[in-house]
């Protein structure tokens, strides 16, 4: 699992300070995380491909997180795009993009399948043979959700070696890899611990911006391996928290420390802090593993 961070910054951009977008890699799935202003030259910058990306999951529809979509999906049809494009959103982003496109009279070479979002209670969104994505309703001034994406198990992994011995038809080899003993042509039976090694233990990643603290988001995304999650704020502005929904990077820290995480990676800082520094020492005073999301950076989750 891997996360490229095009931008991680909030409020207006500067030339080198971008807002919220990232690119997540979790099994062979390429998923695009909010796309504020010039999320597209940022894919250009880190060579990212744009065809790989066909699930855009928005928060919400405050502009640092939404601005780059239009531009983004112009692109792609210039680029004569045919696959389809899902996009995952609070309900009113399927007009935002509509009346853009309609009055600007373009006409787009691929088709975009919106899920419009409303529920304030968890819900799984995408499914597939490998992982699920679920929403994690947060605390902002508008509808807002974060995304948790989770690995699903993988089969068992073959000791080829062990199984030669024993000849077992190759046929066999699924059920074993699912977990079934072996049954030989003798009667025998063969333990599937003996022939194969567990798989690697599945992992997640918690996208979690803009919010206020919220603590009750902990039971979700207990023992998450990679959390995301916003410090837009030091605690020298923790008055500043309450009217702006959002949240300080102490606070981030106790979520991952109560979420028993595994990586915290901060991010959505104010543009009042002239250095990063202060957030990553400030979460560490409760919580170890931190990282800081910088423009460019890719981290290993």
């Amino acid at each position: 699992m891997k996360l490229n961070i095009l931008g991680c910054f909030s409020a207006s951009p500067r030339a080198d300070a971008h807002p919220t977008s990232q690119v997540l890699t979790i099994k062979n799935r390429t998923f695009l995380l909010d796309c504020g202003e010039g999320t597209q030259r940022q894919l250009r910058r880190y060579k990212i491909s744009f065809a790989k990306i066909k699930h855009i999951f928005i928060t919400h529809l405050h502009g640092d997180h939404v601005y780059g979509l239009i531009g983004f999906i112009s692109t792609m049809s210039l680029l004569k795009r045919k696959k389809d494009l899902h996009i995952y959103g609070p309900k009113g982003i399927e007009e935002l993009i509509r009346v853009q496109i309609r009055i600007t009279e373009s006409h787009l070479s691929f088709p975009i399948i919106f899920h419009e979002l409303s529920s304030k209670k968890p819900q799984i969104i995408y499914e597939d043979n490998r992982l699920t994505v679920e929403t994690v309703p947060l605390n902002h001034r508008i509808y807002t959700n974060g995304y948790l994406f989770k690995e699903k198990p993988a089969p068992r992994k073959l000791l080829i070696e062990e199984v030669e011995k024993y000849d077992i038809e190759v046929s066999f080899y699924n059920n074993i890899k699912a977990g079934q003993d072996a049954v030989l042509a003798d009667g025998r039976v063969i333990a599937n611990k003996k022939l194969t090694a567990d798989p690697p233990t599945p992992k997640s990643y918690a996208f979690c911006t803009d919010t206020f603290y919220k603590p009750d988001i902990v039971e979700q995304i207990k023992n998450v391996t990679g959390l995301y999650h916003e410090s837009t704020f030091q605690e020298d502005n923790l008055h500043r928290c309450k009217p702006t929904k959002h949240s300080t990077a102490k606070q981030a820290g106790l979520i991952a420390k109560k979420a028993n995480a595994g990586k915290l990676i901060l991010g959505h800082y104010s543009s009042r802090y002239e250095t990063l520094t202060g957030f990553k020492t400030e979460a560490e005073t409760v919580f170890d593993n931190v990282v800081l999301a910088e423009d460019g950076k890719t981290i290993d989750i």
